[in-house]
């Protein structure tokens, strides 16, 4: 065998490999990236449920009590709001989930004080269709807290990957970037107050 030939084995062998590792490193962003992308649809898909159930009770309680409008009017306002206010997956920026996240707490605090203000009417409770509806708003509450923390996972995984060295010389290369993470309201860390005035 030539000498000259030795190093260019060498050469082409290193290549193959540079090679290999930027294209798993690549393949792997790229899936971790669409992961993260498909977890929050489901995070959005989940306000969606939430969003859907909200008018049918706001037509129940409109249909089965003279009900507060005040009330009424600040929940389809807040629903509207939440409703418009959206993120294409692939433009999730900070500020984008700051806008989406601020639109969903109106949408909670109103519904909170909705079903607060339930309270004042017995016929109301004990309305079928209105309990069945309450209880279907309390398990997409839960899916909708499941749905967030799964994105934040997966963000997780995806950021890992490519701030972690020498991965993230390659993030760089591709034009992969950092994702942001569902962060809870401000405040939230304050316990509410609670206030049984009748």
């Amino acid at each position: 065998m030539k000498k000259w030939l030795i190093p260019v084995i060498i050469i082409g062998v290193l290549a193959i490999a540079i090679y290999s590792w930027a294209v798993g490193f690549n393949n792997t962003a790229v899936e971790y990236e669409a992961d993260a992308k498909t977890a929050w649809a489901d995070v959005e898909s989940s306000y969606q449920r939430r969003n859907d159930l909200i008018g049918n009770l706001v037509k129940t309680v409109q249909g089965a009590a003279d009900f507060e409008r005040t009330t009424l009017r600040e929940v389809i306002e807040a629903r509207a709001k939440a409703t418009s206010t959206t993120i294409d997956a692939s433009n999730l920026t900070a500020d984008n989930m700051a806008q989406f996240q601020q639109a969903q707490s109106g949408l909670s605090g109103a519904l909170s004080k909705l079903l607060v203000s339930v309270e004042r009417y017995p016929e109301l409770k004990a309305n079928q269709n209105f309990l069945e509806l309450q209880s279907q708003l309390e398990g997409t509450e839960n899916r909708i807290n499941v749905a967030r923390d799964r994105y934040n996972e997966s963000v997780n995984i995806y950021d890992k990957h490519i701030k972690k060295f020498p991965g993230s010389f390659l993030a760089g290369i591709f034009g992969f970037e950092e994702m942001p993470r569902y962060k809870a309201d401000p405040g939230s860390e304050n316990a509410p107050d609670v206030d049984f005035e009748f």
